[in-house]
């Protein structure tokens, strides 16, 4: 069993950015431990550096503070780097085919996959960026049961 303190620092370089160095199958493994432990799912946002879209959703959550206490509060975030540099295919190919970035999958604590959702149809529709009701909804609906 991992130690908390490693956890938590796992937990922490897992959310903040997309690294193709990462070992997405042992994040996963940290990302069960604590979403069991905390009593939450696990978020995989998959994407990469590249993706302008994967920045506007980082961008989002910064500056929704709603939206991030809310997704903190329901979801293990785990960031899985998708690059030339590092395209996760094994650990990706456990899950649906992934048709444009970002992705999320949801997965519960035991790491069974509840939805695999594209992002496009939570963008706002006349403007860069991403629907603060449609994400909303998303997190509550794929949250935790508590």
């Amino acid at each position: 069993m991992l130690s908390l303190l490693l956890l938590l620092t796992l937990n922490t370089e897992f959310v903040s950015r997309f690294d193709p160095a990462r070992d997405a199958a042992q994040d996963l493994v940290a990302a069960r431990e604590m979403a069991t432990r905390e009593g939450k799912h696990i978020l995989l946002d998959v994407g990469g550096k590249w993706c302008v879209w994967c920045r506007y959703m980082d961008r989002f959550f910064e500056e929704t503070p709603e939206l991030k206490e809310l997704r903190a509060k329901n979801f293990v975030v785990m960031k899985v780097n998708f690059s030339p540099d590092n395209e996760n295919k094994e650990f990706l190919g456990q899950y649906p085919k992934i048709q444009g970035y970002p992705h999320l999958f949801v997965l519960d604590a035991t790491g069974k996959l509840l939805v695999s959702q594209e992002t496009g149809s939570m963008e706002l529709e006349k403007a860069r960026g991403y629907d603060m009701k449609k994400m909303r909804a998303f997190l509550v609906k794929w949250g935790p049961k508590k």
